[in-house]
């Protein structure tokens, strides 16, 4: 059997529409990691949104914040901050015109302006297990890996026509992430498969978001679950099925995992 390196998407991929972890997720996995394979998360949380699970399934190797920071058994082996120059003009562009902006690090999430409805809506499955801060001033003298704009779609160009470093990536009709321009899953991807000694062509990923099609691309094995959108699962080698439908399982006896 030839060792394995298999990261997981979390939202949509491995925690459902009810923030639950499917049981046969839960089982499959533990079995791949009793077999030698090696596995890890690839999400766009922050560290402190999913310590819960990565304790519930025992891993502790993951890229998160859409591949600006990477951690293999809870040692940092990568970080990617945005420019600060560059989020100080972000943060005066979206308070001149009142959209609402989260910071995000390693250890919190604040966002610029208190109570807005849509933005708390949006929010509130991450933040029943993490506080959402209110500090307007968040991003001045820390390391900020990732930025969430809420905004309309038709109002994204007027940020994007601004910022040459930075890339806005929608996975809402309300919000984008915002990223250091170069940044995603694929590259914290590469920093950890290189830091593990892996040849792509053993990598496998799971995800359903357009956040997840680079690194779908990027690896040997890429499984779109089939809760994701066409367009995501063109970019995968492998379609398994719904979250709902033990899609892990299925996508794991794809890949001969089990």
């Amino acid at each position: 059997m030839n060792k394995r390196l298999i990261f997981f998407d979390i939202d949509g991929t491995l925690i459902n529409q009810d923030q639950q972890l499917p049981g046969t997720a839960k089982r499959a996995i533990k079995r791949r990691k009793e077999q030698g394979h090696e596995v890890a998360f690839a999400t766009g949380r922050a560290p402190f949104m999913f310590k819960k699970l990565r304790d519930e399934l025992v891993i502790h190797t993951y890229i998160n914040l859409n591949g600006q920071y990477a951690v293999h058994n809870g040692e940092v082996i990568f970080k990617n901050p945005l420019s600060s120059k560059s989020l100080a003009l972000l943060h005066e562009n979206a308070f001149k015109l009142n959209h609402p902006l989260v910071f995000v690090d390693q250890d919190n999430m604040s966002m610029m302006f208190e109570l807005h409805i849509y933005a708390e809506e949006i929010l509130s499955p991450i933040t029943m297990e993490h506080p959402l801060l209110f500090d307007r001033h968040y991003f001045k003298n820390r390391e900020i890996y990732q930025a969430l704009l809420f905004c309309y779609e038709e109002e994204n160009q007027h940020y994007s026509s601004l910022f040459s470093d930075l890339n806005f990536v929608r996975w809402h009709p309300y919000v984008s992430d915002v990223l250091p321009a170069g940044g995603s899953k694929a590259k914290g991807l590469e920093v950890v498969i290189n830091h593990l000694g892996f040849e792509k062509e053993s990598v496998c990923a799971f995800g359903d978001g357009l956040n997840d099609i680079e690194m779908l691309e990027f690896v040997g094995n890429g499984v779109a679950m089939g809760n994701a959108i066409d367009k995501v699962k063109q970019a995968a080698k492998y379609v398994t099925k719904d979250i709902n439908d033990n899609g892990i399982l299925h996508g794991l006896k794809m890949l001969v995992l089990l």
